[in-house]
């Protein structure tokens, strides 16, 4: 596989305490582009993409990406994400991606930080 024809899971965020989020496909992602083009390149992508609900594609995410599942290495068992490691699992907009640890198929959570810290702080399902 060579660097550009890579696949990447986003999971869109849009409540962790009701679990409403959806998993979106991207395909021919390089491995050398830094977090924020990876965003920038994705998000005018959710906006129009059809098959995905106007909730999901109206949503102002603010940018922050952790990865939620790398394959062959770890899962959670948090239904939308986990709370640990965020030191390690949230990517910084100046890494790049191979450089963050994102590889073929890894999947990453898109989602708004005071929605993180907000359930982070009181982790409780409304369902």
């Amino acid at each position: 596989i060579s660097p550009g024809d890579l696949t990447q899971f986003i999971r869109l965020i849009r409540s962790f305490e009701q679990r409403n989020f959806k998993p979106v496909v991207f395909q021919q992602v390089s491995l050398n582009q830094t977090v924020q083009d990876f965003i920038h390149t994705f998000l005018p992508d959710i906006a129009t993409r059809e098959g995905l609900p106007p909730p999901f594609r109206k949503y102002g995410y603010v940018i922050l990406i952790k990865c939620t599942h790398l394959v062959l290495l770890f899962q959670t068992n948090e239904l939308v994400m986990s709370l640990d490691g965020d030191e390690k699992l949230i990517l910084q907009d100046d890494q790049t991606l191979k450089a963050a640890g994102v590889a073929n198929e890894t999947e990453v959570g898109f989602f708004r930080k005071e929605d993180y810290v907000f359930y982070k702080a009181n982790p409780k399902s409304k369902w």
